[in-house]
């Protein structure tokens, strides 16, 4: 640790009450800060990037039906009028439990009450060969790398005489079959079909395989039988080849080596296979459940702890309906956010706290244009219905109402034209070693 990270975050006033430090700005971070905007509270929220990403539409920027501005939002911008919060792009490293402070990149900072709400990061399972060629889908700019990815390989191959040479460039395979494997998988296989042709008339895109790699029985777990059988049946119509029971051991960066089955030629191997929770130096092993979540109460406070709080992916939390912990998904983030934001706020009027209690709200993917299954907790249904309510629930989902307008207007040029028109391949400059501290993305630091 330098000796900079060690002296304390300047320009953080001391607060007049009591200072909860949040770290985190995805669903559950962001929903906590907002609601403790205007409270005797000072919130200090910390995020390694500058702005909230909307991972659940992140497959479409990375095929290139949305720019990375529409499902990006600037944190700066949503605390304009709010005096209490402050925002710091930085990355949390450790916590010093004993004296209540926290270390990050930039310094030190002090907490009354601390908030993780970093969520999950891609779980490669040990493997590193994987880890080290594949491509992930977890931030903005993951999914902005696999636009350039697939944009990359298509200029290349049309320059490329020999067939076979052509096709592992051309090959996409895709590694998971929950939501965001099955979206990515349906509007790859819509690109192929639709628009890559017109891009590359020279190429043959009948040589092109997507290929949709699932370890069990079946697509979309969570999702009623009805539902998994026709989101399977709409990614066949689309052309994707699915391989459920298949497990991925190996891959080299050029071969997918798959359990007792012949292994697959490709360049682009998109893994979306698993997520685990992010940790911190300073969470003791007792306060981890064996797949990493850190354990919390029916408040959501770390255990053993009394000011150390965890929301969203990174922490798991047993009531009777979910005798396991909840579903790793973002209903379940915001609505603990929720809970205990006005706990907080309870505390400062000494009213007594609510535990937490899930209301699962339904599940949705979309496969394709006017393809989608939706699984609500009175009605199932599937289709152009369901596509259409997969649509608003989403757009009405998005940060601002620029973001909103764009979104649509996207949607809606895409509906009637099927030609978006964001396939740039946008390379990044090389960044000289001594500017590289605050051009290039911070990585998660894990124990």
């Amino acid at each position: 640790m330098s000796f900079s990270e060690t002296l304390p975050i300047p320009n953080i006033p001391t607060p007049k009450h009591k200072r909860i430090v949040i770290v985190g700005a995805g669903f559950a971070g962001l929903k906590i800060a907002q609601n403790l905007a205007h409270t005797d509270y000072q919130v200090v929220l910390m995020d390694k990037n500058n702005y909230h990403q909307f991972q659940p539409l992140l497959y479409q920027v990375a095929t290139a039906a949305l720019s990375p501005s529409a499902v990006s939002f600037p944190l700066r911008r949503i605390f304009h009028q709010t005096d209490n919060v402050i925002f710091r792009m930085a990355v949390v490293k450790e916590i010093d439990k004993t004296h209540k402070i926290i270390h990050t990149n930039l310094g030190t900072i002090g907490y009354d009450i601390l908030i993780l709400s970093q969520g999950a990061n891609t779980n490669y399972f040990g493997n590193q060969n994987i880890q080290k060629f594949c491509a992930p889908m977890k931030s903005t700019s993951e999914a902005l790398y696999i636009r350039n990815k697939i944009i990359s390989n298509y200029e290349r191959a049309v320059n490329i005489a020999d067939v076979e040479e052509r096709k592992p460039i051309m090959n996409v395979v895709i590694v998971g079959g929950g939501a965001t494997g099955v979206e990515l998988a349906g509007s790859i296989a819509e690109l192929r079909n639709k628009v890559l042709p017109k891009d590359y008339p020279q190429l043959s895109f009948q040589n092109m395989r997507v290929i949709l790699v699932e370890s069990g029985s079946s697509l979309l777990s969570g999702l009623t039988p009805k539902s998994r059988e026709k989101a399977l049946q709409y990614l066949i119509e689309l052309g994707v080849e699915v391989m459920l029971n298949t497990r991925v051991e190996d891959y080299d960066g050029f071969i997918v080596k798959l359990l007792d089955k012949e292994p697959i030629k490709t360049l682009t191997l998109l893994w979306a296979a698993g997520i685990k929770a992010n940790s911190l130096i300073g969470v003791e092993d007792d306060q981890k459940a064996p797949n990493g979540r850190l354990l919390v109460d029916e408040f959501n406070r770390l255990v053993n702890e009394n000011d150390i709080y965890v929301v969203g992916d990174q922490c798991v939390q047993k009531e009777e309906a979910f005798p396991n912990g909840h579903p790793q998904v973002a209903q379940v983030a915001i609505q603990q956010a929720r809970n205990l934001a006005k706990n907080l706020k309870n505390e400062l009027k000494q009213k007594p706290w609510h535990p937490f209690k899930y209301k699962d709200l339904g599940s949705m993917a979309t496969i394709g244009k006017k393809m989608a299954v939706v699984d609500l907790p009175f009605v199932s249904f599937q289709g152009s219905f369901a596509w259409l309510v997969w649509l608003f629930v989403h757009l009405m989902a998005i940060l601002g109402v620029k973001n909103k307008l764009m979104v649509f207007l996207t949607w809606s040029w895409k509906y009637l034209s099927f030609d978006p028109s964001l396939r740039l391949l946008i390379r990044p400059r090389y960044v000289k070693d001594f500017k590289r501290q605050w051009m290039l993305e911070e990585k998660d630091y894990e124990d």
